[in-house]
């Protein structure tokens, strides 16, 4: 989904359905004195979904480990500045008044990966700042589920529906597995079905907790009412 199937990215994920969750960040951030005209880094933003709402508050850098994927938000945020890099690694030699981390850091599937991407938030947040976390899920909350969705393409014959698969292989590593099945419809009407395999890391709250604090974090974690997930909060 993240190379040769990003063009069809909002229509299996679409903007709008991160309205809601998207204002909950933006809370937070202004909650803790991140507010209108403050900078954000954003690590993993995928197709850019979560800035389109975000953007109207803060000055946003946008990035991504896939190119493809980061021409789908240029597209989306053409506003925001956008750069190539894996979160484990960049290193943008500047510090931003909020980091922000949604569920991409689920493809941190080892503790040094997860301590890494940590670690590149900190050292891109200014004294002060804070950085999200935001995983999906973390062990004691897990379940193994599926869904389903998609969306047609307004004015085209294009669309996407999918089925999604969540489940772990082996309880006792740190990883899961998200299966996908993909009907896409094609403008001229043709259709075929795809399927993609994701292993996404699952770590204990205690473990995210002791890491961000290794780093130099003070930790504060929240609840999502809407998600039913843990948010975890670094303050620098």
């Amino acid at each position: 989904m993240y190379t040769d199937l990003a063009e069809w990215w909002h229509l299996l994920s679409h903007p709008d359905e991160y309205r809601d969750e998207a204002a909950f960040f933006t809370q937070l951030f202004g909650e803790r004195g991140i507010g209108f005209g403050s900078t954000v880094l954003e690590l993993g933003c995928g197709g850019g979904n979560n800035a389109s709402h975000m953007k109207a508050t803060f000055r946003m850098t946008l990035t991504d480990l896939s190119e493809n994927m980061l021409a789908v938000s240029r597209r989306l945020n053409p506003e925001c500045r956008h750069v190539q890099g894996d979160m484990r690694e960049l290193r943008l030699d500047e510090c931003f008044d909020g980091v922000f981390v949604h569920d991409a850091v689920a493809y941190m599937t080892t503790a040094p990966d997860l301590r890494a991407a940590l670690e590149t938030a900190y050292l891109h947040t200014r004294a002060g700042g804070i950085a999200l976390f935001v995983p999906d899920d973390v062990a004691e909350t897990f379940t193994p589920s599926t869904d389903h969705g998609g969306h047609d393409e307004v004015g085209s014959l294009r669309g996407l529906r999918y089925l999604e698969w969540e489940w772990d292989p082996d309880p006792n590593d740190t990883e899961v597995i998200g299966q996908f099945a993909y009907l896409l419809r094609h403008e001229d009407g043709t259709s075929e079905v795809r399927q993609d395999r994701h292993r996404w890391g699952l770590f204990p709250r205690q473990t995210w907790i002791g890491l961000i604090e290794e780093i130099g974090f003070r930790v504060e974690v929240v609840a999502d009412p809407d998600e039913e997930r843990d948010v975890f909060i670094g303050h620098r």
